[in-house]
This record gives structure tokens, sequence and C-alpha cells, in this order.
């Protein structure tokens, strides 16, 4: 499991008792609260259609929606632990789940896409709040490593039910009357979270030297953002634009400047001492670009189906089952098989099956509307997800001495939560960047007098997924065709790019870590009991079965 060292100033029962006072109440809210927190990520994937054509929104608004939300949690998942640690987990995940609702009434209430965006980016900040705080809240009223492994598996299970059923939910509830009915859900089920935490949840802390790195923070956040920023607007309002250019030139002063801060930082958010170990940067490295992979993948998938076919949110919302259901069901076999089989072993045919599901979506054919072409290369990438997510934090662990374990697995979860972010952020530049000039030079060719200038007009404002979404009839809509055929390249090309990110991550797994000593727990072995760390972003517990 992915554990810091740390204490908790709650009262525990005498060594050997068999369960700890509030472990059931805890676990049960705990479970809610990241239930919760993974609907609120995935709610977005099968309503992109709808936020097009209600908000009349074009690509790179529809990519904001999805990044503002994990950008959030990138950022501040760190601080949210140690605050956790200092004022207590409760208090923490109360904190994070009344943010999802006010977060989610926002959303509900959204006449446009920019207040859309603050609404993604409060629910971002609640679910960043609830990551660490459920985790290390019930890993703090655990005594045994195989109680706490169980407690893990279980909290582990509803992350992952989150994340697969949020997308049928949203559809279903978009289907019977409006998407922005599926947020009201969202604010219910995060009111009835923060009551359960109150009611049934047992308070706990570790604040002894817990420091909080605020220059860290603050040139971190800010330079993450600019960053991102140019890369999202750059397809659309191009790369040699005067804020493309800032936006770019100053997060990377940012960054630098976080780099220089975490060198001399007393409890620095990202120890980067830790990539001297040979080991350790590869499994960081193959973290962000595999979990880019993975998100792009799902991005491109929710934008295929939706903005860009228009499809009914319940199908879009179909192949997501497959691509977050198997992190789900084959949690027991994974956690048997890092017992039995080396994690970096693991760690490569995750991503060797991701990149062959990518790859099989980028032959997809953009006028085929029938879900049967998603089954094999999205069970592809859910179980090669399911491979990776485990495994990526267990190689990170193997890796350094055993009273480093807590911030390797730490560092090892902000950079794939980073990965997470660029995952939507890499699809929609290299897709609109692809999609915006095959659409001009279809259109210069093209015999539409009635509607090539309108369409023209469009696509140079808002880029050819605003054509793709004009309703027939309407100045432009003759241009229909072209528009689909565009975005149909553009994102074939994005889901190759992701199967490309997948291979390069297998191959520098594989030869990155060639030569390095296997350490893998011998079966039947429990794990040493440790007490709770104080990151605890999602898929991290999954280690937790370890």
């Amino acid at each position: 499991m992915t554990l810091n060292n740390g204490t908790t100033t709650s009262p525990g029962p005498a060594a050997g008792a068999a369960r700890t006072p509030g472990y059931a109440g805890t676990l049960a809210a705990a479970c809610g609260a990241v239930f919760v927190a993974q609907v609120a990520n995935a709610l977005p994937a099968s309503l992109n259609g709808l936020f097009q054509e209600d908000l009349h929104t074009h690509g790179s608004q529809l990519t904001w929606i999805t990044a503002a939300f994990m950008i959030a949690v990138v950022c501040f998942e760190f601080t949210f632990g140690v605050l956790g640690d200092l004022f207590g987990r409760r208090r923490l995940v109360v904190a994070g789940t009344l943010l999802v609702a006010a977060g989610s009434i926002v959303a509900a209430l959204a006449p446009t896409v920019q207040v859309l965006w603050t609404g993604a980016a409060l629910n971002g900040l609640g679910a960043g709040a609830m990551f660490p705080g459920s985790l290390t809240a019930i890993t703090a009223v655990t005594r045994t490593a195989r109680e706490r492994a169980h407690a893990v598996a279980v909290w582990s299970g509803f992350l992952s039910a989150g994340a697969a059923v949020s997308p049928l939910l949203g559809g279903m509830f978009a289907k019977l009357g409006s998407w922005r009915g599926s947020f009201w859900v969202l604010v219910a089920l995060a009111l009835v979270s923060a009551v359960l935490t109150l009611t049934l949840a047992r308070e706990s802390k570790a604040a002894e030297g817990r420091k909080l790195d605020v220059p860290g923070q603050i040139t971190f956040a800010i330079g993450l953002v600019l960053v991102l920023y140019g890369a999202v607007e750059g397809p659309e309002s191009g790369w040699t634009t005067l804020p493309v250019i800032l936006a770019f030139t100053l997060g990377a002063c940012f960054l630098a400047a976080f780099v220089l801060v975490e060198l001399g930082a007393e409890a620095p958010i990202l120890d980067l001492k830790l990539l001297r170990n040979r080991a350790f940067a590869v499994s960081s490295v193959v973290a962000v670009i595999g979990m880019l992979a993975f998100l792009g993948a799902c991005f491109a998938t929710s934008m295929w189906l939706g903005p860009v076919q228009h499809q009914d949110p319940i199908r879009v919302a179909i192949p997501f089952l497959l691509l977050q259901g198997p992190a789900f069901l084959l949690i027991p076999v994974v956690s048997r098989l890092l017992h039995r089989v080396a994690a970096s072993w693991l760690l490569t045919s995750g991503f060797v099956l991701m990149a062959a599901g990518c790859l099989l979506c980028a032959r997809l054919d953009v006028t085929d509307p029938r879900l049967g072409a998603f089954v094999a290369p999205a069970l592809l990438i859910g179980v090669g997800f399911a491979l990776t997510v485990s495994s990526v934090t267990a190689v990170a662990l193997d890796s350094v001495p055993r009273h480093l374990a807590g911030m390797a697995s730490a560092t090892t979860n902000m950079l794939r939560d980073l990965g997470f972010a660029l995952g939507p952020v890499v699809v929609g530049a290299v897709a609109l960047g692809n999609a915006g000039p095959a659409f001009a030079t279809g259109l210069a060719g093209a015999d539409l007098p009635a509607g090539e200038e309108a369409a023209r007009a469009i696509a140079e404002s808002a880029g050819p997924i605003a054509v793709n979404g004009l309703p027939p009839g309407t100045p432009g809509s003759a241009a229909h065709g072209l528009a689909l055929d565009a975005l149909g390249s553009g994102f074939g090309t994005a889901f190759l790019v992701c199967g490309i990110a997948a291979a390069v991550a297998a191959a520098l797994t594989a030869f990155g870590m060639a030569g390095l000593p296997v350490h893998r727990t011998a079966k039947g072995e429990e794990s040493v009991p440790a007490p709770p760390r104080h990151d605890g972003s999602p898929e991290s517990a999954l280690a937790g079965q370890q």
C-alpha cells in the first residue's frame, strides 16, 4: 500500500485488538466519499455532446471542462493531504464534499461554458481533498496489514465503481430530462456523503512534522496552469499568438522556479532527489506518459461519440464501462499477480495492451455509429489500465529504501495524476490542430456554393467542431460532411498519439528497468503494518492489496 511515516492522534485499541472502534463507520463514509469524488470526475464524459448543443461550445472549450477538474486535483492534492494531517481527515473530507456540492450547483445552473469551467474546477478542488482525506482516514483506523489491505480494497472498489457508473448515470438523467439534472443528483450525493462522514467517520490527525510548502505550491500551480493554457488554446488561437507564447514562457519560468524552490525546501512537494534512482526515475516518467495515454484515450472516446458523432448519452456511456470497469473487476486478480510476477512486467504488459487498444481506435470509421467496433479496443485499454495502475506504485516502492516509501508513493501519485491532466490537453491539441487544416483544405476544393463562406467563417472562429454541430438547413451546414471527416481524421491521429505514448511507456519500462533487482512479496507473505501515508490520491491505494 502507498503508505508514509506518520502517527495518528486518535486513541487506538490495545495491540492485538481485532478491530479499531469506528472502523466500520469510517470505512463506509470513506467509500461513499471516494465514490462521489469519482462520479464528479467522470460525469462530463458522456455529456460533451450535450454541452456543445446547449452551450454552443467549440473544441478547446470542451477540453477545459475536463482539464479544469484534473488541474485542480494535481495542483492541490499534496497540500490537501497536509491540511488533513494538521486539522483532521474527517474535516477535510467534509470540506471536500461541500466543495463538490457547490461546484455541482454552479455547473447545474451554468448559463455559459465559462461558468461550467468554474463548477468543474470547484469539483476538482473538492475531489482533491476527498481522495487523500478518505484514504488516510481509513488507514488510520486499521491496525494490521491484512485489515488495511481489505479496507483499501473495498475503498478502491468504490473508486473504480464511481468511474464506471458515472457516465452511465449522467447519460441516463440527461436522457430523462437535461444534462443539468445529473449535476443536481451529484449535489444530493455529495450532501449525503457529508452527512455520513460527520455521523460515522472517526477523526484522526498526524500533525507532527507536517508543514505546508507554500512557495512550492504557488510556483507549481501557476506554472502548470499557464503551460496547459498554452497547450489547450494553441490549436485554435495559433501557436505563435502572443497569449499562447506568453503562457508557455511564463509557465516555464514558474516551473523552473518550482524546481529551485523544491531543491531547498524543508518539506518539498516533490522530492527531486528521488529521481537519482534509475528505477524510480523510469517509473515516474512512465507514470506520466502512460496515464496521459489512458485518460487521453478516454477523452478522445467521449469526444468521438459525443460532439463528433452526436450519439445518445447512454450510448456514449457504454464504452466507459469497458474502459473503467476492469480496474474494479480485476482488483483481486492484479492483487494476486503482484505477489507472483514482477511489477515491472505487469506494468510493461499493461502498457502494451493499452497501446494495442489505442491503435485499434485509430482505425475506426467516423461515419460508422455502431458501438461494436469500440468493444475490443476499449477492453484492451481497460485491462491494460487495470494492470498498470497498481503496478506503477509497486515499482516505485520497490525501487527505494523503506524509509522513503511514503515520499516515493506521493511523488509517483502526483506525476501519475499529472499524466491524467495532460491526457485531454494533448488529445485536444492534436485532434483539433489536425482537424482545422484538414477541414480548410477540404472546403477549398469542395463545391458548396450555398454554405462555403458561412462554413469557413464559423470554422475560423470556432473550428470544424462548430460546423459539425450546425443544425441542418442553417448557413454552413452543407459542409457538415467535410467537418465530420476532418474531425475523424484529427481524433484518429489523437488515438494514434495515445497508442504511441503507451508503447513508449512500455519500452521505457522494459528496457529502463532491465538488469535491476526484482523485489516481490513471497506468496502468502503479509506486509508489515505501517501507519497511513499523507498523500492518498485515487489509484495509489490499489497497491494496498499487495
